[in-house]
């Protein structure tokens, strides 16, 4: 369960060499993870007055964010990430940088922000920490404003029974936090959830939500609608073979053989997990149709066994 003081001594002493993109690898990289999966989730947010952007790490999505609004604010647990944020974008005067203390927002003025985004960085915040930073977005949001966060759902595969996980621990995912209790802790601070994708990030194991939520006085206040996404990463594999297939840089080509192998393997892996499935669902309807004939003759005979013995027992 990372906790506020192992996130922040885990993001100081990370090298941060690739400043974060190599966590888009799978997407061919940040350009391609950002186009192609954030952006048509929060195209309909932006842009915005104020964006406040938590936990940017080196500005993975910071340099695209900035040109969406008149004033980014951005807000990290750790000082080696703020720097480096504010080295990189140094001749963008709309930026501005604070260091916080894991789950506070007292730096920015309430009712200032049109829009909230966190995108793979709170997944590892326990669900003290989105409580917290829930209750302070409450406050810094406009009337009408929207907030995007990507949080972790591996609390949901807890047993109630004995506290302990029932799938495997990855990507160092918080265990206690859920889309439920996401929901939960909005409604708490006079927040609604309006969507919530529940996503397959490790495997088919659904670890992760994006969750997209208002001030309940909001004008877009509306029901929440939950869906799960067991083929997010499905995103990810076709982005990834545009960019083998239609780049001409050099560099990434010596990348694209094996890239475009490992994925024509996945592609035959599921072809042959989709016939196998296929072979199970005929097998199925063959047992069932065998089972009613079964029942049928069976029937039969009673029926037939009554008729010369009507005082027999079955």
């Amino acid at each position: 369960m990372p906790s506020v003081e192992e996130n922040l001594h885990k993001w100081s002493s990370y090298s941060w060499n690739e400043q974060g993109n190599e966590w888009s690898k799978s997407w061919g990289g940040t350009e391609k993870c950002f186009w192609g999966s954030i952006y048509p989730r929060i195209q309909a947010f932006i842009p915005g007055a104020t964006i406040l952007e938590i936990a940017p790490g080196f500005g993975r999505w910071t340099q695209y964010l900035k040109d969406y609004c008149d004033n980014l604010i951005v807000v990290d647990l750790t000082d080696k990430c703020i720097a480096a944020c504010q080295q990189r974008f140094a001749d963008c005067s709309q930026i501005t940088y604070h260091v916080n203390d894991g789950k506070s927002l007292e730096m920015v003025a309430d009712e200032s922000i049109d829009f909230v985004f966190s995108f793979d960085s709170l997944v590892h915040a326990e669900e003290d920490v989105i409580k917290a930073y829930l209750q302070e977005i409450a406050l810094k949001l406009k009337p009408n404003g929207i907030g995007f966060i990507h949080h972790s759902n591996l609390g949901s595969y807890l047993n109630p029974s004995t506290g302990k996980l029932e799938v495997e621990h990855l990507y160092w995912r918080a265990e206690s936090m859920s889309a439920k209790l996401f929901e939960q802790y909005c409604d708490q601070a006079g927040l609604q959830c309006l969507s919530q994708e529940i996503i397959a990030w490790c495997g088919n194991i659904l670890c992760d939500c994006i969750s997209v939520f208002t001030p309940k006085i909001s004008k877009w206040n509306q029901p929440n609608r939950v869906v799960e996404n067991i083929y997010f990463m499905d995103e990810a594999d076709r982005l990834l073979m545009n960019h083998c297939l239609y780049n001409l840089n050099q560099e990434t080509d010596k990348l694209a053989d094996p890239q475009i192998l490992q994925w024509q393997q996945a592609q035959m892996q599921r072809q042959q997990n989709t016939a196998e499935l296929e072979n199970i669902k005929y097998k199925l309807q063959q047992t069932q149709l065998e089972l009613e004939i079964s029942h049928a003759t069976v029937n039969e005979l009673r029926d037939l066994i009554l008729k010369f013995d009507p005082e027999s027992k079955f």
